[in-house]
């Protein structure tokens, strides 16, 4: 945190067990839809000051995942150009529009990152731009399993768009001619380990809504 930061000056002064913090994530999805916020995750616990001889293990990870927040040196003041600052989680929920749940702080931290997260965003962009046909046409898929997708009048659906995207699927919002709004998943066969086996899913998705 920058030296002048409210935030940084409150765990500078706070007693040695920390200073009681809450953080929250806001998830937006990246395409324009009703109810675009998809969920929120809250992680709760205690915002301590890096202490010296963890410096420099912590300067070493901020460097290797986040180089643009290099700590630096401020040499007009004579001090780091960032004040390190960690936060001790003790509990971890999360609340989305499918669902509600906890998880451990140690097996969050032990958990691997979706290798998809990363382009999660670029990808849903692309479908919704350049393959809105090929997406709105999963809804025959809904049909087939005995969904309402394929029926006539109000229930039909009018359009999907794409709404997330990880290594086990893809999510739709879907509008009905009537205005009803539901969200329908896509599982994959199996889950990709990258963008070339997501590609090859994804392709298997629209041929199977084409056939």
């Amino acid at each position: 945190m920058p030296w002048d930061s409210p935030t940084a000056r409150a765990a500078a002064c706070a007693p040695d067990g920390g200073l009681g913090c809450v953080m929250e994530i806001t998830d937006v999805a990246p395409v324009a839809v009703r109810q675009r916020i998809r969920g929120r995750a809250r992680l709760a616990g205690r915002l301590a000051t890096v202490c010296d001889e963890d410096r420099a293990h912590c300067e070493r990870l901020l460097a290797e995942r986040h180089p643009e927040h290099s700590p630096g040196h401020d040499a007009e003041a004579d001090r780091p150009a960032w004040m390190l600052v960690r936060l001790e989680t003790g509990a971890v929920s999360v609340d989305d529009l499918w669902g509600a749940g906890c998880a451990e702080p140690a097996d969050l931290g032990a958990a691997e990152p979706d290798p998809v997260a990363p382009h999660e965003a670029e990808l849903l962009q692309h479908l919704h731009s350049a393959h809105g046909d090929q997406v709105r046409g999963l809804a025959g898929l809904l049909a087939e399993h005995g969904g309402s997708a394929g029926t006539a009048g109000r229930d039909a659906v009018r359009d999907a768009v794409p709404l997330a995207l990880d290594r086990f699927g893809l999510r739709l919002r879907c509008t009905t001619g009537g205005g009803r709004t539901f969200d329908a998943r896509f599982d994959f066969p199996e889950p990709v380990s990258g963008t070339g086996e997501l590609r090859c899913a994804m392709h298997a998705l629209f041929a199977a809504a084409a056939g």
